[in-house]
């Protein structure tokens, strides 16, 4: 097989011209032949002014070099697209895809060994697995890290759990204008990712888990020299297995590294994103993730980790009290222990040598967790025959048995126009439900399945009540919220025709998500839904209408459906 500047050549009929036309124009960058004679290893450069939670990866970029270097390689940066959660119209979800895909022909197109890819923002991780897993090239994840802990009036602030807090005091006219100002100066004080449990944390832990990245990655801080030596480590790591040409995606991701990463993910009080994402890689490598059986993890699987939204601290906290792969000793029984890591270990081999530290009181302990059950229940019924997901280590327990009725809004726009209406009727006990939000219907999936709670009952003290859609919410959202009804309402799911005063049953205990409507009464609906023309209307050009046309729905990942990998096989690259 070709290495270095002689792999993937352009093709200009002659291989010995490519080379050398390669080799010429390159030299204009002042590189020396003993340079462009080494092992060749790619940096993704995805830093954009639009990104905080990638303000560090031109440091991380040049720690990565340095690794790359020190082996004997030669790093060759280039960029790809950046995505910004709080910055990508729609939503991030719509882009994470077109991501995937440029990440995935760039290292693909260029003369590359081994990659080094450097992601955060939550959707930028999941992207680069899916473009790595799919062309097979031997990868190292380096995660940007998140951000440290913000302070206002003697109280720690997390970003974005706190944001979201505060804002509903906001709202509710508890907190005035200037204060909120003030706090949003405060809640994310430096570069990275959001330093609570939400889907940028659980995506960092998800990559660990799946041994794509070096053992402690996850938690270090963006800012701190710990999250600069990993980057090193990664580079020079990246250079061993440019020359050995493994371990690839391929021999990372299976069905017991995903396994190992359910666990994971129950164990973290990891957002419902990070079950969206999860799927869609393991999808790039041939392997389906089970929803049947993360159910059943998460009856078995406590929650051990002490994070907001579940818990109390942050995800530098989780660092120093010995980062995932103290947690996962306590995980040891239920984890195959033999995979293998990036690394060139197992994961055994990485939580042998996880540091132990006294009186901390982030991790617990399998035997005293600090929930009973995982993070998330997948529930069914005939309102989500295809499954729908709960986080309910981070719900109300009041609430999680609930029968209410249906206020019924028809998209964002209508949410977020009736949502504060004086007269709008509603109380506390009702269920809100939003449709046409899923992947398709909005389009994009975007996290607006955390619907406020309505301004009157804010004003009243309601801080929860059960919510329903077809959409996704942010990681570190919390409260009783049910999220990616599958099939969704824009393609005919059951949720298409719910309506305001019909009643809706919620049992997480027995795991059901049910419309008290007679069957007969529900199949009546859904024909006449079919004869209404689309909510609204669809793309006509551009990557949109390619979207539109090819993505997955959320038990299968969101991906698009001719980039899965068809049983296993293996990819041209």
């Amino acid at each position: 097989m070709s290495k270095g500047l002689r792999k993937g050549l352009t093709s200009y009929g002659d291989a010995g011209f490519s080379l050398f036309l390669r080799t010429a124009f390159i030299k204009a960058m002042g590189f020396s032949d003993d340079a462009l004679e080494r092992p060749i290893i790619g940096i993704t450069d995805t830093f954009s002014d639009y990104n905080p939670c990638h303000g560090n990866v031109p440091d991380l970029i040049e720690s990565v070099k340095r690794g790359v270097m020190l082996a004997g390689g030669l790093p060759m940066v280039f960029p790809t697209i950046s995505i910004g959660e709080s910055f990508a119209h729609p939503t991030s979800m719509f882009l994470r895809n077109l991501m995937a895909m440029d990440t995935e022909e760039m290292l693909r197109a260029q003369p590359m060994d081994a990659a080094v890819v450097i992601g955060g923002c939550d959707k930028t991780l999941p992207a680069q697995v899916m473009a790595a897993a799919s062309l097979d090239l031997p990868t190292i994840v380096v995660q940007t890290g998140p951000m440290v802990v913000g302070h206002h009036k003697g109280e720690v602030l997390g970003a974005c759990t706190d944001c979201r807090r505060l804002w509903g005091q906001h709202r509710a006219g508890a907190i005035d204008a200037e204060e909120i100002k003030t706090i949003s100066g405060r809640l994310a004080p430096s570069v990275g990712t959001c330093m609570v449990m939400g889907t940028a944390s659980t995506m960092a832990c998800i990559v660990e888990a799946l041994g794509l990245a070096l053992p402690n990655s996850a938690a270090a801080p963006a800012t701190h020299a710990d999250r600069r030596r990993i980057a090193e480590m990664s580079g020079k790591r990246a250079a061993e297995m440019a020359v050995s040409g493994t371990p690839t995606p391929a021999a990372l991701i299976t069905e017991a590294s995903v396994r190992n990463a359910m666990v994971v993910l129950q164990a973290i009080g990891g957002s419902t994103n990070g079950l969206i994402h999860l799927t869609a890689m393991a999808g790039r490598a041939g392997v389906t993730v089970n929803m049947d059986e993360f159910d059943k993890l998460g009856r078995e699987i406590p929650v051990l980790l002490n994070l907001k939204p579940s818990g109390q601290h942050y995800m530098e906290h989780f660092h120093h009290a010995g980062g995932l792969p103290a947690l996962m000793r306590e995980l040891k029984p239920f984890l195959d222990l033999n995979a293998p890591s990036v690394s060139g270990g197992t994961l055994g081999d990485a939580i042998e040598a996880a540091e132990t530290v006294p009186n901390q009181n982030v991790i617990f302990s399998f035997a005293s967790p600090l929930k009973l059950e995982g993070a998330m229940a997948v529930l069914h019924g005939n309102l989500a025959p295809d499954g729908a997901v709960i986080k309910h280590a981070a719900a109300s327990p009041a609430l999680l048995t609930h029968t209410g009725r249906a206020v019924v809004f028809n998209s964002v726009e209508d949410m977020t126009n009736r949502i504060d209406l004086p007269d709008l009727d509603v109380t506390a006990d009702d269920i809100l439900v939003l449709r046409n939000a899923g992947p398709k219907g909005a389009p994009g999936m975007p996290e607006a399945g955390y619907l406020p709670i309505p301004l009157k009952l804010a004003r009243q003290g309601v801080k929860d009540m059960v919510r329903i859609s077809d959409a996704r919410m942010s990681g570190t959202a919390f409260g009783t919220i049910v999220l990616h009804l599958s099939p969704e309402a824009a393609v005919g799911g059951p949720l298409a025709v719910v309506q305001t005063g019909d009643r809706i049953t919620l049992d997480v205990a027995a795991r059901r998500l049910e419309l008290l409507v007679d069957d007969a009464e529900l199949q009546r609906r859904l024909a006449i839904w079919k004869t209404q023309p689309p909510h609204r209307e669809m793309a006509k050009r551009g990557y949109a209408k390619l979207y539109e046309q090819s993505v997955l729905q959320a038990n299968e990942g969101c991906d698009f459906d001719f980039l899965r990998r068809d049983g296993g096989a293996k990819p041209d690259a």
